[in-house]
């Protein structure tokens, strides 16, 4: 039996559903290990099949700040639409379409963000302190987490930013990942997989490709990867970063009939 490729660019596209809000993130660090299948096959719920590229699972740790965060219906709310957050994600497809994320934890700089990640979209977030300072082409991500669950996981990641990526191809803009590269398997996401209860949820975002520059860490400490049972005690295999994106995120949907 021949199986049909993924298709990749579909996601990429602005989808026609209601628009649950919008974000802007900034200063993304991309970290991602090469791991086993059957490893990253332990961090999915059976429902979901895993995405891989080449034979290999991917796990990626990303660490950015968000911005402007707010419904379609609000404005931006001072103190409150602002924060940084660290996620740790694998990667997913839904019966061979839809390529997607399934997220292990997410850590939040703000607590109203983590209660309503936790309740309103059924992520596994956390209230963390952290704090992304930069200082031209170094940056440093700070992170000890709060609530809930075990206290302190987190620790310090140092990157220096590098020249405008490039794997390119005609046509396709500096910075911009080519379909069909790793890189496009490993930043290009648009969607999301939840559970919540017994609810099986799929969410969109859309923006404009990452812009992507070279990134080389300088230092690095931290246990979120090693708290949930993954042992990537190794510097990451791929290391990228963005200046960042102005993000539409669209409503969650029940594929309870799809699978």
């Amino acid at each position: 039996m021949v199986v049909a490729a993924i298709d990749r660019v579909s996601p990429t596209r602005r989808p026609g559903t209601r628009i649950a809000g919008y974000q802007t993130w900034r200063n993304l660090l991309f970290l991602h290990w090469r791991i086993s299948p059957a490893d990253a096959r332990a961090s999915v719920p059976d429902w979901l099949s895993l995405d891989t590229f080449d034979g290999s699972a991917w796990m990626g740790l990303v660490l950015f700040s968000m911005s402007g965060v707010r419904p379609w219906w609000s404005p931006s709310v001072p103190g409150i639409s602002a924060f940084p957050e660290t996620n740790v994600r694998t990667y997913v497809h839904l019966n061979g379409s839809e390529p997607g994320v399934w997220f292990l934890s997410l850590d939040a700089g703000g607590s109203f963000g983590a209660r309503l990640g936790r309740s309103r979209w059924g992520l596994p977030y956390h209230h963390s302190a952290m704090k992304v300072r930069r200082r031209g082409s170094l940056i440093r991500y700070d992170c000890e987490r709060l609530w809930p669950g075990k206290t302190g996981v987190g620790g310090r990641v140092e990157a220096e930013i590098g020249d405008l990526y490039c794997g390119l191809q005609r046509g396709v803009e500096g910075g911009q990942v080519v379909p069909g590269s790793l890189e496009h398997f490993l930043i290009e996401r648009y969607i999301m997989y939840v559970q919540k209860g017994d609810e099986l949820l799929c969410g969109h975002v859309h923006h404009v490709p990452y812009p992507l520059r070279e990134a080389k860490v300088t230092f690095a400490e931290q246990t979120f990867l090693s708290d949930l049972g993954l042992h990537c005690d190794r510097p990451p295999d791929h290391v990228l970063f963005s200046e960042g994106v102005s993000v539409e995120v669209f409503s969650l949907r029940p594929i309870l009939g799809e699978i």
